[in-house]
């Protein structure tokens, strides 16, 4: 059953506040920062008025995973997600923090999101439907919805506050970073995506897409925020996978069709969830951390 104490908002007031995203608040310790994640769900651009019992915790902990398994192709702003050796302006809360935050470096952000396809599926799937292209990159004729990619593609945006990212070309992203952090940052961001494909086909999942974020430390580009978490990938069950449709995925899926079967025109205020569909999504984001790291 799910457990009633879900965190969508947090007081901290002797921290302060650095940022405030969709899910996470991020709050300012001078060198580092404290990426702390709530049980905020969002979908079509709005923030859910409940949340999704756990949904930080299991954030956290797959983003750390991650974090450890890629650390050999590039360096990441994790120093440690363990309280007890947080800040001490951090100690009066602890019992919030637990299981759900993070103690980071901080960078200086590259306002770049990093996208990694490697199935033809989502705003791909009906770009590709209209011109045989995604992103701007051509594809060979005749492809299904969720058919696996050729090879996968590196598709940048441009991050955006409010609202979507919006796509951008290659060469779009060479002329904001400069064309050695662009090609630094696609083959980094493919080397990442394969190895952790590799990684979850033995557990029975395929990753079909993800996206990440860079920063710079000093001299270096390091990886930042989250890392191949439901919220920022698409992970399929091998098993219900077939060429043609979109498989059901381990995130909230089940929040998206709900809502758009509840006759909300997609304006804010968003509706409230019901308790069988809180319970349905924070199954499957108990199943993906267990099936990822055991």
């Amino acid at each position: 059953m799910v457990n009633n104490v879900v965190l969508t908002d947090m007081d901290l007031p002797e921290l302060k506040l650095f940022k405030k995203g969709k899910v996470r608040n991020v709050y300012d310790l001078n060198d580092k920062l404290l990426f702390v994640a709530s049980d905020r769900v969002s979908a079509f651009d709005s923030i859910l008025p409940n949340g999704i019992p756990d949904k930080g915790s299991v954030l956290t902990r797959i983003s750390e995973f991650w974090f450890d398994f890629t650390k050999d192709i590039i360096s990441n702003h994790l120093i440690t997600s363990d309280t007890d050796l947080f800040p001490k302006e951090t100690a009066p809360y602890k019992e919030i923090l637990k299981d759900r935050s993070m103690l980071v470096k901080k960078t200086d952000l590259i306002e770049i999101e990093c996208v990694v396809r490697g199935y033809l599926v989502g705003s791909g799937w009906k770009e590709y439907t209209k011109s045989g292209k995604v992103c701007g990159i051509s594809l060979p004729e005749g492809l299904k919805m969720a058919d696996p990619l050729p090879e996968p593609l590196f598709t940048p945006a441009t991050k955006a506050e409010e609202g979507h990212d919006e796509n951008i070309s290659f060469e779009t992203m060479e002329n904001i970073t400069g064309k050695e952090t662009a090609s630094f940052l696609r083959d980094k961001s493919i080397e990442i995506y394969k190895k952790a494909c590799e990684y979850a086909s033995t557990k029975g999942i395929i990753l079909a897409d993800t996206k990440m974020e860079f920063g710079r430390l000093d001299d270096q580009i390091i990886l930042i925020d989250e890392l191949l978490t439901p919220d920022s990938s698409r992970f399929w069950p091998r098993s219900d996978y077939k060429p043609g449709s979109s498989p059901p995925s381990y995130d909230k899926q089940i929040v998206r069709d709900h809502l758009e079967g509840s006759g909300w025109d997609k304006n804010p205020p968003a509706p409230y969830l019901p308790p069988e569909i809180i319970e349905k999504t924070n199954r499957k984001y108990q199943e993906i951390l267990d099936l990822l790291t055991g």
